[in-house]
């Protein structure tokens, strides 16, 4: 088991209690409407939101909603904070300036 402070935000969750199930629709791709929004509205009026999208982006936690995001929008958040930007390129001309990729 884990340190007890360490789940101190998950006692004040707006989802404890409710079904899991709402929290890992089938669909990942989830649109505001669908099978996401329900969590996600439970997620909005939460008091720990923060604290839970921040513990799922440190773990990388790729399964659910959680902090009112989906694992592909904490995936880009994760991409986004990593520095993962695609490195510059130079010109081939010998003058040494950059330009971007593509």
């Amino acid at each position: 088991m884990g340190h007890p402070a360490a789940s101190d935000w998950r006692d004040q969750a707006s989802c404890a209690g409710e079904d899991p199930d709402i929290f890992f629709p089938l669909s990942d791709l989830a649109a505001p409407g669908t099978e996401a929004a329900l969590a996600r509205a439970i997620c909005r009026r939460c008091p720990v939101l923060i604290a839970c999208r921040t513990w799922a982006l440190d773990h990388g936690e790729d399964d659910g909603i959680w902090g009112a995001t989906t694992a592909a929008q904490r995936r880009a958040i994760r991409r986004a904070t990593t520095g993962t930007i695609p490195a510059v390129r130079r010109r081939g001309d010998g003058a040494g300036e950059e330009s971007l990729p593509g």
